[in-house]
């Protein structure tokens, strides 16, 4: 069972709580989910992301001692925690902590309605089972219509790394991130391919250096037509080949 906060704290008692503890109460009193994928921003207040990486350092320190690393006199190691949290949080597992970025949007005013495709996209993600990295590339075909909004390109990098930036698996990354587009650019169709490695299989247990992970997730168009999604399918493997 999940931890669980008293829902009846006032703000001194608040106050007195760490910050992870504050922000686990609000979200268990909004009955919000904080899975390890889950964007938690709404619920961080100003300052308290400095006292989680306080916080995650302290008990990253106690790990690196429960692994019997001297880190007084061990100068490789004597930041190693400190170093750590703030990776985590400002970096490899920020897409938790931040709210999405701004996407400026444009009207379709040329009623673009064609295949296009972004990509590839690198991305970096990170093993929810071991916390090893995930390392892949993405590929994005939109389906336009009249009324779609345009974004900029750069923008569908952003938005990968926003929700690729989290502990994830492959399967429900590419979900999430096709509902956050689907939802900025409301397409006829929307289509995502993506490859990966996992060093969870690199790095650890069966040390297998040559499986990768491929998935798509198809919507709307891509969903129900074949040929438009074996267009885009076949402009993906040109790609590859090139």
């Amino acid at each position: 069972m999940p931890e669980q906060t008293p829902l009846s704290l006032s703000e001194d008692d608040l106050a007195r709580l760490s910050a992870s503890e504050r922000i686990r109460y609000r979200l268990v009193g909004a009955n919000c989910r904080y899975h390890a994928n889950d964007n938690i921003a709404e619920h961080i207040r100003p300052g308290e992301i400095d006292e989680l990486k306080a916080e995650v350092q302290q008990h990253l320190q106690q790990v690196l001692q429960s692994l019997v690393i001297d880190t007084d006199s061990d100068h490789n190691t004597h930041e190693t925690a400190k170093r750590v949290a703030k990776m985590f949080i400002e970096e490899v597992f920020r897409g938790r902590y931040v709210a999405m970025p701004a996407v400026t949007e444009f009207p379709n005013f040329s009623r673009l309605n064609e295949l296009m495709i972004v990509g590839p996209i690198t991305v970096r993600s990170a093993c929810s089972h071991h916390l090893c990295p995930i390392l892949g590339r993405i590929w994005i075909g939109i389906l336009p219509n009249e009324h779609s909004n345009l974004i900029g390109l750069s923008k569908y990098a952003r938005v990968c790394d926003w929700v690729m930036s989290r502990p994830q698996i492959q399967e429900e990354a590419v979900v999430m991130l096709a509902d956050a587009l689907q939802d900025r650019v409301k397409p006829d169709g929307l289509a995502l391919v993506m490859e990966a490695d996992h060093f969870c299989m690199h790095w650890r247990g069966v040390k297998d250096d040559d499986t990768a992970m491929t998935n798509s997730v198809m919507r709307g168009a891509f969903l129900k037509d074949p040929n438009l999604r074996r267009e885009f399918l076949s402009l993906l493997s040109k790609k590859n080949a090139a």
